[in-house]
């Protein structure tokens, strides 16, 4: 067993009268006036006492456990935790961009206008749709705001109408957003290859079902092959098809959702176009839609008209404002750089690499995982631990046990309908190397389950800490240190 020195609190460290710096004397008089609602360090209990050096050793230290895309294939199925070009950091981080205030006069943001007008063209392009906003914060974010269109259509028309369809493979996120509109959902199940059965779509689908929201590919990484006649069953009803974006990876520079007669979709710049989202933000969640929903779309919309660009407000139907001032602006100028410095050509290949690594991993860990279903997959794969449950190892052991190998975990039991799942996707930033050694990392895990399950279900054992009760750290989280 390797023992891992484990690096103290702050407050552990703290001795009696070490400061990290001093202040000269005071040489005029003294105004404690003004800081009267503000807590000083002396009346704080309990406040740590260190030195600089320490100060600086230790958040360099805790900084040194933290696990990141930069140091380390990320395969977060239904997540795309690719890594992000430096460049994207670079340009964004512009005196001209980040200096600039959301309330200025439009006269004064041209440029920040004409760059959000040029993504919202390149976006169109990519998804071949006909309007969008770039307001949304991120992915549930746009799905509400998605929803919130076709609710708006449905109302002008006369009837909200009071029913979503959603598949049982979708992302928690869809029903719920579903539900904040207004709507009941209505579960359709999956077929024997993991897509939607089109015969209990049919069932379903009336003038009564506001839309259907579909992934695709879905949470299986296999794409709806049925979804032009899904499209046109949804549409026979007056429905609106509601394509969740989150998987655009698989299809960006390939085909286009438009073109597949999606009616709105939501993208993820956080994901597809490579900008950070890590920690919980900031994300964007783009909402493209087609010419029938744009009347709807979120205040102000970026108009140019003569070469000058306007921020239009006087849209009568619109749902209004759905984040503050641009959305994300930074975060889009992150996507605009990624998706200039690949061109089409780059797009297209981001996606078929995407596709061959995630192939590459299923391939190689096939028979050693379960594929509970064997119909050809995208850019990610779903296994399970039933081959491990005979040992008495489940997923969580297998995914505490590539901490030991320095590895990230996949997503675990997602999608739902698949029990013990394993989701991976490796995206395509990942080289070779890289993917050999997650597959290497897989086999010796599966055949420690044979031989010292025990191991498992004890892992991780080098890690700064160890297996943790995950439920009690949620119901009961510690967050104030006590002596």
């Amino acid at each position: 067993m390797i023992n891992v020195i484990r690096e103290p609190l702050i407050f552990e460290i703290s001795s009696p009268g070490k400061t990290a710096f001093k202040v000269p004397e005071l040489d005029v008089p003294e105004k404690k006036e003004l800081l009267a609602d503000i807590p000083l360090r002396a009346d704080i209990e309990g406040f740590p006492e260190v030195s600089e050096t320490e100060i600086t050793r230790h958040f360099t230290r805790l900084s040194q456990t933290n696990y990141c895309v930069d140091l380390g294939i990320y395969p977060l199925g239904s997540c795309t935790m690719k890594y992000n070009p430096k460049i994207n950091e670079k340009v964004a981080s512009l005196p001209g961009f980040i200096q600039t205030h959301p309330l200025a006069p439009e006269e004064l943001v041209q440029g920040n206008l004409e760059l959000m007008k040029t993504l919202e063209k390149l976006l169109l392009e990519i998804t071949g749709m006909d309007a969008i906003t770039l307001q949304p914060a991120a992915g549930a974010h746009g799905e509400l705001t998605g929803m919130m269109l076709i609710r708006a259509y449905h109302q002008a028309q006369g009837n909200p109408r009071k029913y979503v369809l959603i598949p049982d493979s979708a992302h928690g996120t869809n029903p719920s957003s579903a539900h904040l509109c207004g709507y009941t959902v209505k579960e359709i199940k999956s077929n024997e290859r993991g897509t939607v059965s089109v015969d209990d779509l049919s069932r379903l689908m009336d003038e009564e079902v506001a839309a259907l929201m579909l992934t695709n590919p879905n949470t299986l990484g296999v794409f709806e092959s049925d979804i032009c006649q899904i499209a046109d069953i949804v549409h026979s009803k007056g429905g609106f098809l509601y394509m969740d974006g989150a998987n655009l990876n698989a299809l960006a520079g390939i085909t286009r959702p438009g073109d597949l007669k999606a009616d709105v979709m939501h993208l993820n710049l956080h994901k597809t176009f490579s900008t950070p989202h890590g920690g919980g933000g900031p994300g964007s969640g783009p909402v493209a839609v087609k010419k029938i929903l744009e009347p709807f779309l979120p205040v102000p919309v970026i108009e140019e008209i003569g070469g000058v660009y306007h921020l239009n407000y006087d849209r009568p139907q619109t749902i209004g404002r759905v984040r503050s001032f641009y959305g994300q602006f930074l975060v889009a100028l992150k996507a605009l750089a990624y998706i200039l410095s690949l061109g089409p050509e780059g797009i297209k290949e981001m996606a078929e690499t995407a596709v061959l690594n995630s192939n590459y991993i299923r391939k190689n860990l096939e028979g050693l995982y379960e594929l509970k279903y064997d119909t050809p997959t995208l850019h990610e794969c779903v296994f399970s631990d039933k081959y491990q449950r005979e040992y008495g190892v489940t997923n969580l052991d297998i995914s505490k046990r590539l901490l030991d190998y320095g590895l990230h975990p996949p997503t675990m039991s997602f999608p739902l309908i698949v029990h013990g799942a394993l989701m991976i996707e490796p995206t395509e930033t990942e080289s070779r190397c890289d993917l050999d050694l997650f597959i290497e990392a897989m086999k010796a895990i599966a055949g420690e389950a044979k031989e010292n399950p025990e191991l498992l279900k004890t892992a991780p054992h080098i890690t700064y800490v160890r297996r943790l009760d995950e439920v009690q750290a949620a119901r009961n989280p510690i967050l104030r240190w006590e002596k």
